[in-house]
């Protein structure tokens, strides 16, 4: 049970890092505005699945790790997350009972009150941000939702 448990563990930390990464690479000018929440996408796999595990105090490291690879202000990233983990966690035992398609509505909810959030400290640390840099995502991510789920649960039996 341990050894398995740890390799869970690691599988778990694994995909976190690569979803940090993932955020971060480079990807063409034009095709930028609809980067995937790749770090919020996979927090919430694992928050439905491990919620005792997966919690707030993870999102906001990964948050601020996402801050600081982003060079955005300090907690804005880590905040958005911590909405993003608080919901799911909160609508867990829902959520794994939704079809694939009605858990992609419901993240687009959720993503899209995390990103009005990052919309609202942006403009009030003073940028003007456009709005598409912040609704695009949200869409893009919630139309990949399904896939990744599929992918992650495969990763998670390995």
């Amino acid at each position: 049970m341990s050894g398995s448990w740890g390799k869970m563990t690691a599988v778990m930390w694994a995909t976190l890092v690569i979803a940090l990464l993932l955020s971060v690479a480079p990807m063409p000018e034009h095709l930028e505005i609809g980067r995937p929440l790749w770090l919020a996408l996979v927090l919430t796999f694992w928050a439905i699945n491990y919620p005792h595990q997966v919690g707030l105090l993870t999102a906001w490291g990964l948050g601020l790790a996402q801050d600081i690879l982003y060079g955005t202000l300090f907690g804005q990233h880590a905040l958005a997350l911590v909405l993003v983990v608080f919901l799911v966690v909160t609508l867990q035992q829902r959520l794994k009972l939704f079809p694939l398609w009605q858990q992609s509505c419901a993240l687009l909810v959720i993503y899209g009150l995390a990103q009005l959030v990052l919309l609202w400290l942006s403009t009030l640390s003073g940028m003007r941000p456009e709005i598409g840099y912040y609704a695009v995502p949200v869409l893009v991510s919630c139309l990949l939702w399904p896939w990744l789920y599929l992918l992650l649960s495969n990763v998670k039996r390995l």
